[in-house]
């Protein structure tokens, strides 16, 4: 189903599955363009959910594979107004930065559609917890959480073998982790993909370590 469009007009699309009145997992890909293993994993999961309905036996999971298609589209991080969707939520420490940064915020929190998409599916589905993959170099690879989210990193490295993190030791305004997970109190775990690893590796790793999220309620 659309949940949203882009900048462009591209369709965001979301996909339920699980039984309504279960405890709702939420999980965002493809927020930066030229992460595609993220989007890989993301439709790797809706596929899992859809061949084998008992993996979404205790839990309801909507998951929005591409909240940013245009920059999707072009393999570029930011969307089609040159904003970084993951530095464009309304935060207490959102920060107007320069437009050449290519962590730009927008010229205003929440400017973009995209973030208005991603804001009221959060308020829409009240999830218990939040995924959102993302891929990262250096072999930076982490269960990153923001809010009370440490035993789900806890139970997902147990399986991914990535480390738990708090903080990825830079600054992160007006970032999607700061505004559910710091400031609405929402267990909220940034699954940070190796991005020197193919996507079907990822997938093989974090297959498990996304059911193993569904785990601790």
């Amino acid at each position: 189903m659309r949940v949203g469009r882009s900048v462009e007009g591209r369709p965001i699309e979301g996909y339920i599955r699980g039984k309504r009145g279960r405890p709702t997992i939420l999980v965002f890909g493809g927020f930066h363009g030229d992460e595609p293993k993220s989007v890989f994993l993301a439709r790797r999961l809706i596929e899992l959910l859809t061949t084998d309905p008992s993996a979404a036996s205790n839990v309801r999971w909507v998951v929005l594979p591409v909240v940013n298609p245009d920059g999707y589209e072009r393999r570029k991080r930011r969307n089609a107004n040159q904003v970084d969707i993951n530095r464009n939520f309304p935060t207490r420490n959102w920060a107007r930065t320069s437009r050449r940064s290519r962590m730009f915020g927008g010229t205003e929190p929440a400017s973009e559609p995209e973030t208005d998409t991603v804001i009221k599916a959060v308020k829409r589905y009240r999830p218990v917890r939040i995924v959102t993959v993302h891929s990262i170099d250096g072999h930076r690879q982490c269960n990153n959480y923001d809010g009370p989210g440490e035993a789900v990193a806890a139970a997902m490295s147990h399986v991914n073998g990535y480390p738990v993190t708090y903080s990825m030791g830079y600054g992160t305004p007006g970032s999607f982790g700061t505004w559910a997970g710091l400031e609405r109190n929402i267990p909220t775990i940034t699954l940070e993909l190796p991005s020197h690893h193919s996507p079907k590796l990822c997938w093989e790793d974090n297959r498990p370590a996304l059911l193993a999220c569904a785990e601790v309620l």
